[in-house]
């Protein structure tokens, strides 16, 4: 299988569907529409609706309640990047590649977009109700959904990030828990909603809230390995902003082999649980692999 190409594909079809779900660029208040709407399809691999989705198929999900949800998770991630990007946190002013929002649009367009995306997000994922007979699928989504991107979530994980600048060191207990909001929250979050909304009982709902906590945690190690070691051209954006802002990483504080081996240890014990499943989903499995050896 050709990962990268598979990845591709179903990035370019989860495209088609979250562009039926962004708003009209209409009205005095269009700015604000096309702020948001530029943020989420600046591009980007997907990989949150991705993940819900290969999820969903796994336990046999058969529904187009499936999609505002998928739409959902992206604008909730975009509107954390658009956030992230600010200045006053890491004053960025590219990503992949293409001005960030608040480089392109202004600083306070670039907080309402975020603040816009994130709102729009439960909007959007509301419209699985039009659509899904069993109800009590949507509103154990949604609770998910929200759990898992506010404060015991992934803005509770920002929280700490931003207060880590102000540290002398960081803790592993706290490296860990920030790593767990921030980065694999959403990851939890996306492959849940796609057990729930599939029908999957609680306790393998449970098991892929485990898988999702291990890739997000490892995927965010890798992110760090790449902030040292990247290509800027692979990554859209410059190598070394962790450094340059100050930030204590995975990487500064285990070492570059070991964080190797802890994102190897963390997939491996993801595709064991996935291959312990009663079904079996073969790019699913392959793009957790992906994930930790990645380029980009």
């Amino acid at each position: 299988m050709d990962i990268q190409k598979e990845l591709q594909y179903k990035a370019n079809e989860v495209d088609s569907i979250i562009v039926k779900y962004l708003p009209a660029e209409e009205g005095y208040q269009k700015t604000i529409m096309e702020a948001m709407n530029y943020s989420v399809m600046a591009g980007g691999k997907r990989l949150r609706p991705i993940l819900m989705e290969e999820t969903y198929k796994l336990f046999g999900g058969n529904s187009k309640a499936l999609y505002p949800f998928m739409a959902a998770i992206e604008m909730i991630h975009t509107y954390s990047l658009v956030h992230d990007d600010l200045p006053a946190m890491d004053n960025d002013m590219l990503r992949r590649g293409n001005p960030t929002t608040h480089a392109k649009f202004g600083e306070a367009m670039g907080i309402l977009a975020g603040d816009g995306l994130l709102n729009f997000a439960f909007e959007t994922a509301l419209k699985a109700f039009d659509v899904e007979d069993d109800k009590e699928k949507v509103i154990k989504s949604l609770k998910v959904l929200a759990d898992k991107a506010g404060i015991y979530g992934m803005i509770g994980g920002q929280v700490v990030d931003i207060e880590e600048e102000k540290q002398n060191g960081i803790s592993h207990n706290r490296i860990n828990f920030l790593y767990e909001k921030k980065t694999a929250c959403l990851i939890e979050a996306s492959m849940m909603i796609g057990a729930i909304l599939a029908g999957a009982d609680d306790e393998k709902v449970k098991e892929v809230e485990e898988i999702g906590h291990n890739i997000g945690i490892a995927f965010q190690i890798e992110d760090d390995i790449l902030d040292v070691e990247g290509d800027p051209k692979l990554m859209g954006k410059n190598a070394g902003s962790d450094e340059k802002n100050h930030k204590v990483t995975y990487v500064a504080f285990e070492g570059y082999e070991k964080s190797k081996e802890d994102v190897w240890k963390l997939t491996g014990e993801a595709v064991g649980i996935l291959q312990g499943m009663p079904y079996q989903n073969r790019f699913l499995t392959a793009l957790l692999y992906y994930l930790t050896a990645r380029n980009s």
